[in-house]
């Protein structure tokens, strides 16, 4: 039985015109960008066109005094760690504020800067998904250093109200950062109109390489490197960059922008007609988390009530479906969704809520044998 691949919001097969950018950059033979040689000027030269491509894609300013400056990381998860680190270093006794639906990566470094000593608190969402403003507002009342709040949520799609969050914090000139990891590639994203201080990105979500990621900075905003021994990026994430991921990150960004549309197109109508299916053919029906907010056009979080998520999931990795219980970065846990449980789901919701993300790569046949197989596991387990 051929396996339908569904978890595309943990990764995605990288696009064979990117796999093309990147063997091209090796066949170049870049030596090391930071060597003052001319083979090293060379590559320094590629580097920073790849730097500047990819922030002009993202909307950010490419020249001028408020140039954004792009920090190339190993991904998401440094990109996360590093400007929540960073920023708090530098203020120790203000709050950071993260909203309670973000990415393990950013959760996880709210945690460790509270084992520090600095006080976090946690932004509280609504039942749809999404993020309290007025607890935001009166939360900014004490003096904060940071607030993160994701644009669109890996495990239900959601997508937050990043533009207000912004609006909110500019009143008490508090910079925000997003986590973009999963809007990239999905919906439309502008740096600049979001007006965010700080963005991160990784183009292993939309058919790019794995091994990078990057995070747009304002060029006024300061922050702390994690790691030490080296110049590159202005002391902000030293080591030597690699020319070829750099490279293969722009193409994936290029080819994210150029087809968003009809990426966005396709993507709806492989969702539309899994949920059509289900719809029909699940007896006892099932709910869809985060329905009434605005949502990501290729997740989908369900829950059957009186099936176990767990047994779901292995039932339907048995029957050829590979799905998830909510972020690959946590799928060692069977802990259940902090997503979720911050949305304030009935129990019965969350202990039986598992995701589907759908990618370029699905066909609408597809769509519907995964559909499928998924109404049949689901009738025989209830």
């Amino acid at each position: 039985m051929e396996t339908v691949y569904l978890d595309y919001n943990s990764t995605t097969a990288i696009d064979p015109r990117v796999a093309e950018a990147i063997s091209e950059a090796y066949r170049s033979g870049y030596f090391n960008p930071a060597s003052q040689h001319r083979p090293g000027q060379a590559a320094r030269r590629a580097l920073e066109e790849h730097r500047a491509g990819c922030v002009r894609l993202l909307g950010g300013i490419t020249s001028g005094m408020r140039a954004t400056r792009l920090v190339f990381t190993s991904g998401g998860t440094e990109a996360n760690n590093l400007v929540l680190a960073g920023i708090a270093a530098r203020q120790p006794t203000r709050q950071v504020l993260v909203s309670a639906g973000e990415h393990p990566s950013v959760l996880g470094a709210a945690e460790h800067l509270r084992k520090t000593g600095i006080h976090v608190e946690l932004i509280p969402l609504d039942g749809g998904g999404r993020v309290l403003l007025e607890v935001l507002a009166r939360l900014l009342e004490r003096p904060t250093s940071l607030v993160s709040v994701m644009l669109a949520n890996n495990e239900t799609g959601v997508i937050q109200p990043v533009e207000e969050v912004v609006e909110i914090c500019r009143r008490h000139n508090v910079p925000v950062h997003t986590d973009a990891v999963q809007a990239v590639g999905k919906i439309p994203v502008d740096f600049s109109a979001l007006g965010v201080d700080a963005l991160t990105f990784t183009p292993h979500k939309f058919y790019g390489p794995r091994g990078i990621g990057g995070l747009l900075l304002k060029a006024e905003l300061v922050l702390d490197p994690l790691h030490f021994g080296g110049f590159q990026q202005a002391g902000l994430r030293p080591g030597t960059e690699d020319v070829a991921l750099a490279a293969g990150c722009r193409r994936a960004l290029e080819l994210s922008v150029d087809e968003l549309p009809v990426r966005a197109v396709h993507l709806r109508d492989c969702s539309e007609k899994f949920l059509a299916y289900l719809r029909e053919h699940v007896a006892g029906g099932f709910v869809v988390n985060g329905l009434e907010a605005s949502r990501l056009p290729n997740t989908l979080n369900l829950a059957f009530p009186g099936v176990d998520r767990q047994a779901l999931l292995l039932a339907a990795d048995f029957a050829g479906l590979a799905i998830s219980t909510g972020s690959a970065c946590a799928s060692g846990s069977s802990e259940p969704s902090s997503v979720l449980l911050a949305m304030g789901l009935p129990k019965e919701l969350i202990d039986s809520s598992v995701r589907f993300s759908f990618g370029m790569p699905t066909t609408l046949g597809e769509a519907e044998v995964a559909a499928t197989r998924l109404s049949r596991l689901v009738n025989e387990l209830r």
